[in-house]
């Protein structure tokens, strides 16, 4: 069993805890969160070990579950690959194409495997068009959700070259 750590305690890091929580392949170790009140919160109300640094936690892990905000992923993944730390980090992968290929280069460097949350590509409406998608003109999406976001995704619509 791995054990991870997971950097963010925001929305998507409470979903992230829960499920290396339950997860049979990965032991919760903990969490860090900068926002200290949050964190707290989190902390408390879910049991999950709360790390007083990024540094801290990722001395305590052999995978790093990167759930922060796009413009601190390089920085984050910098520092668990060259501690030897696996990565998951939620998408997009960093706010360039720059660092995403030097995070690539250094995870081969420290031999290290590392991951992007590319989750919607199992999302059931995806999947059951998919075999249906052949030359899309374009892709537009909008949120449908009670669950407030900073950007639009979820429901899609799509128009052929030939409609």
């Amino acid at each position: 069993m791995l054990k991870a750590g997971v950097l963010g305690a925001g929305h998507l890091g409470k979903i992230h805890l829960r499920l290396l929580q339950e997860s049979k392949k990965y032991e919760l170790v903990g969490f860090f969160d900068p926002f200290t009140e949050n964190a707290k919160k989190v902390a408390k109300e879910f049991g999950y070990k709360l790390f007083d640094s990024v540094e801290e936690l990722i001395a305590a892990v052999e995978v790093v579950d990167i759930v922060t905000p796009t413009l601190s992923h390089f920085e984050c993944a910098k520092k668990a690959i060259e501690k030897g730390r696996h990565i998951f980090i939620e998408k997009p992968i960093t706010k360039t194409v720059l660092e995403a290929e030097a995070i690539k280069t250094l995870a081969s460097q420290f031999h290290v495997q590392g991951q992007v949350g590319h989750v919607e590509r199992f999302n059931p409406a995806f999947t059951a068009v998919k075999d249906k998608i052949d030359t899309p003109m374009f892709i537009e999406t909008h949120q449908i959700s009670r669950i407030q976001s900073k950007r639009n995704g979820c429901s899609c619509s799509f128009r052929f070259n030939d409609t």
